[in-house]
């Protein structure tokens, strides 16, 4: 090789003034010191072109701004991002760029030891002929450093992995006329990153768009691309978007011959590590090393920073919680700081952790962000790789779950998304945990009992089924059947599908309890009596009230002989059984033994607790129902206040006392006050719960309904659609809230004269309900009331009576004869008798409300009111015109004392007897075909 001279370590250089490459190494011909040096130059090796290089322009326009801050030239842009994000393939494609420009000057120097960068700048000093070179490494980089900054050439350095121990005196830093520029790479972020004349650049991963774009690039050039299905941007996604890793995945696909679904169900496989599913030796596009090593290669380094000791166990930890983000705050809890002093072996602050945070951001170990509750995040490969690398008995998951816990707010709606945040932190440490939160000694961890709490407390009704199902089969399999966390799972999971409208299985599991409780703990375990009780109140809640009203009363019994008939136990207790007689009818029971309630919760536990004022709520609900209106409203009135007071105006308890009072108002007249109050309830609700959840929707639902009564119809349909979308997402198309908001839906449309979607949409709902929840639940029977109103208005008047009879026998079998519900039925059915001429059917009808009813009800009941004036109108049509004229009289007095003179039942009513009274032989009137309630 006469005359050639072989730079090993330089992989550019000139002939005859030219720079070229050949293979590995760099070639220079060193013509005679006289021989002018040729321009351009290119020094040391660019790397080549990623196969699939994706340009990620927005990450460019970001590099080039960097470089032009407060208006000067930022001479070095620092590129900093972790290991696989791309940092050398953005230099590499800058470098080429300036090759392709005719730059005078590219090189590039591997700086991941300062002695490479010394002794490429000495040899890059001698290829442009620098003045004074002497074959000293130090000084000939110095002076090529210096001819940098004199130079009126232009030209690009680019240094690739510095670290934060590069030297400062390897930078250059000025440059004449702005004509040069720096580029370095660098997994640091910290202040050795952004010294002077410095601009630090996070580079992150690819954008979804990108990684699918690169897959479909790689896959395509490989002549695969029919590999790549509908799971593609799933896979990069898994892949957390990462350019390596998607590199990795590409060539396993290829040399595997794999789908990505295929590949996707691989790489979730927890049984396998990270580098299994990525394997070093996949040709992808120049990555040798393990996927594993590549992602933790700053964590030695890390370690050595003060704290020294602390960022390889923060990292641990770290990794076990969700890599979107967790709450900062969870490393000032004491489970975090211990686990960190133990490693240490000595005694740990808040501060220190934070430290060691900031120290593993620095590396880019994890990421630092002033996100709410989410400001620390780790890439979802780095925790996986560093899961991997952890012995398995150095895995801190129960530390993780303590930290967790303590950090959980007491109540979730003071900080809902806080509560949120740790759901989803919490789901990833169980995933990640399999069965570590449970032993056979302790039971399962109290996290996981948390986290289905926290679910149904959102109104996240599915996916605390799910997770309490979990729940339940790794409680069995690790704790056994008869554990008592295992039967308190399988309690939760039973409320949980009663919440999803799931009755039939709720009811199966909760009887099971119930048995298995009492035949493991014994009859008078406290457990035991908690899960008797639920199943009462289930029992209750689907109408199976007299064995609800039976088993109540014994719990009651047991709890009072037990833990004293003034605890809360047994107040609680006995408000249920009185929840049970109001359903079953028995109001004056009811408001009894509310009233009692309400007087020893005052007692015991103070007018402002928020078990006093349910009650109070609850003992208002039975005064409406026994038709004590105005009563009613006064009490909701002063429990909204009083909850106001002690909760405050946010608490969702407020939220529902307003909801209560608006209901209040509409049956006394005062619909456009409940409208009022519910649009400012929905409004907080959406503020303080958020627009998706179940309180907030369901006073949605309440709104609708009283759009519709205010006539308001256009906003009663428009916000009852809303509902039903809000429904089948939230619970589900067949649950039985969700029924009946497509039920109030009909109605709107037969406000509106639809007459015929009311009509096909109610019959539809009652086919349902019917096959879902029975011939015989309420919400059933309000259906089918419903459907009666809509054939009646359509002049199906026989299909209305016929049906109405079908109710009525119906309501007087399962709520009894004088239930308030029964009497309503009458009052419909009547009108329907009417409607066909059947006057004296109608008054056999109404004459079946007996003193027993009243007695029940108390005469003042709104239901007794209308009872009273149909059959005083009836009388008058059939020619029984004393009668008549005394009921007419009494119901007109009756009407204004009870209702007040205004309200619109009173003023019609009065119309009607006027009307008789003056017209001596009045033409009987059809069947009302106007707007009804809901039945």
């Amino acid at each position: 090789m006469q005359g050639w001279q072989v730079r090993n370590g330089i992989d550019g250089g000139t002939v005859n003034g030219n720079a070229f490459q050949a293979g590995e190494l760099t070639v220079h011909q060193y013509a005679a010191p006289a021989v002018e040096v040729r321009w351009p130059m290119v020094i040391g090796r660019i790397p080549p072109k990623a196969s699939a290089f994706q340009a990620r322009e927005e990450l460019r326009q970001a590099i080039d701004e960097a470089r032009r801050q407060h208006g000067t030239v930022v001479l070095s842009q620092v590129l900093a991002g972790g290991g696989g994000v791309g940092k050398s393939q953005l230099a590499a494609d800058y470098a080429r760029a300036a090759v392709d420009a005719r730059t005078d000057l590219v090189l590039w120097a591997d700086a991941t030891e300062p002695a490479t960068v010394t002794d490429v700048y000495a040899r890059a000093a001698a290829a442009v002929r620098v003045a004074g070179t002497t074959g000293e490494a130090e000084q000939d980089a110095e002076r090529f450093l210096e001819w940098l900054a004199t130079t009126d050439r232009r030209w690009l350095i680019v240094l690739d992995n510095t670290t934060e121990a590069t030297p400062d005196v390897l930078w250059p830093t000025t440059s004449r006329g702005g004509h040069g520029r720096v580029i370095a790479t660098t997994r640091h972020r910290g202040a050795a990153a952004t010294g002077s004349d410095r601009a630090l650049v996070d580079i992150g991963t690819y954008s979804p768009a990108e990684s699918v774009a690169y897959l479909r690039e790689r896959m395509d050039r490989a002549g695969c691309a029919h590999f790549l299905d509908e799971h593609a941007a799933e896979l990069a996604a898994a892949l957390g978007h990462l350019p390596l890793a998607l590199a990795h995945a590409a060539a396993y696909m290829v040399n595997k011959q794999r789908s990505s679904g295929r590949y996707l169900q691989l790489f979730r496989n927890r049984s396998r590590t990270l580098d299994q599913v990525l394997p070093s030796r996949s040709g992808a596009d120049g990555y040798r090393g393990p996927v594993t090593a590549a992602l933790l290669l700053s964590v030695d380094a890390a370690q050595q920073e003060e704290p020294v000791g602390l960022a390889l166990p923060a990292l641990r930890l770290a990794a076990l919680l969700d890599p979107a983000g967790h709450p900062q705050d969870l490393w000032a809890t004491q489970p975090a700081l211990d686990h960190l002093g133990d490693a240490a072996g000595t005694r740990i602050e808040a501060d220190d952790a934070r430290d060691a945070l900031a120290v593993l951001h620095a590396y880019n170990l994890l990421t630092l962000s002033e996100a709410p509750h989410r400001e620390v995040s780790v890439h979802a490969l780095t925790s996986r790789a560093a899961r991997d690398a952890t012995p398995e008995d150095e895995r801190p998951h129960r530390v993780a779950a303590d930290a967790l816990v303590e950090l959980w707010p007491e109540e979730d709606h003071t900080d809902r998304e806080l509560a949120a945040v740790l759901r989803s932190n919490g789901a990833t440490l169980a995933e990640y945990a399999g069965d570590e939160l449970m032993e056979p000694a302790d039971g399962a961890h109290s996290l996981l009992h948390v986290i289905g709490l926290s679910l149904i407390a959102a109104g996240l009704h599915t996916p605390a089924v799910r997770h309490w199902t979990r729940l339940v089969s790794s409680c069995e399999r690790v704790l056994g059947t008869e554990h008592s966390d295992t039967l308190a799972a399988r309690n939760n999971l039973g409320v949980g599908y009663h919440a999803e409208g799931r009755y039939r299985e709720a009811l199966h599991l909760l009887e099971r309890i119930a048995a298995d409780s009492q035949r493991v703990l014994g009859a008078d375990h406290p457990a035991t009596l908690q899960y008797r009780a639920n199943l009462a109140v289930d029992y209750a809640q689907v109408r199976r009230t007299e064995e609800a009203i039976t088993l109540l009363e014994r719990v009651l019994a047991d709890t009072e002989r037990l833990v004293g008939a003034d605890s809360r136990k047994a107040l609680t207790t006995r408000s249920n059984l009185a929840g049970a007689y109001h359903e079953a009818g028995r109001t004056e029971e009811a408001i009894r033994l509310r009233e009692s309630v309400l007087a020893d919760r005052g007692r015991l536990l103070g007018p402002g607790h928020p078990e006093t004022l349910l009650t109070h709520a609850d003992l208002a609900v039975s005064y409406a129902q026994a038709g004590r209106l105005s009563d009613a409203v006064r009490i909701k009135e002063q429990v909204l206040a009083d909850t106001e007071r002690a909760l405050g105006s946010d608490h969702p308890q407020t939220l529902t006392a307003r909801t209560i009072l608006a209901a209040s108002y509409r049956p006394v007249g005062r619909v456009a006050e409940a409208v009022t109050l519910l649009e400012r309830t929905r409004a907080d609700a959406e503020r303080v719960l958020g627009p998706g959840h179940l309180q907030t929707v369901r006073i949605c639902a309440e709104l609708g309904e009283a759009y519709l009564e205010a006539d308001r119809i256009r906003e009663g349909i428009g916000l009852n659609k809303r509902v039903l979308a809000d429904r089948e997402r939230l619970l589900g198309p067949e649950h039985p809230a969700t029924l009946v908001t497509r039920s109030n839906l009909a109605n709107g449309y037969l406000y509106a004269g639809r007459v015929e979607a009311a009509t096909d949409l109610h019959e539809r709902v009652l086919a349902d309900q019917e096959r879902l929840l029975g011939r015989d639940h309420p919400a059933t029977l309000s259906t089918l009331g419903n459907l009666a109103n809509c054939y009646r208005i359509a002049g199906r008047d026989h299909d209305a009576v016929a049906i109405e009879e079908r109710l009525l026998a119906d309501r007087v079998r399962v709520l009894g004869p004088h239930h308030p519900n029964t009497l309503i039925t009458r009052l419909n059915l009547a009108t329907g008798y009417q409607g066909l001429g059947r006057l004296q059917d109608a008054i056999t009808v109404l004459e079946h409300v007996d003193r027993k009813t009243e007695r029940l009800l108390g005469r003042d009941h709104p239901h007794l009111l209308l009872a009273r004036a149909g059959l005083a109108t009836l009388y008058w049509y059939t020619g029984q015109r004393a009668q008549s004229r005394w009921l007419l009289r009494a119901t007109l007095t009756d009407h204004e004392r009870v209702l007040g003179p205004d309200h619109p039942a009173t003023a019609a009513f009065r119309g009607t007897v006027s009307r008789l009274l003056n017209d001596p032989e009045p033409v009987p009137p059809a069947a009302a075909h106007g707007k009804r309630k809901r039945r």
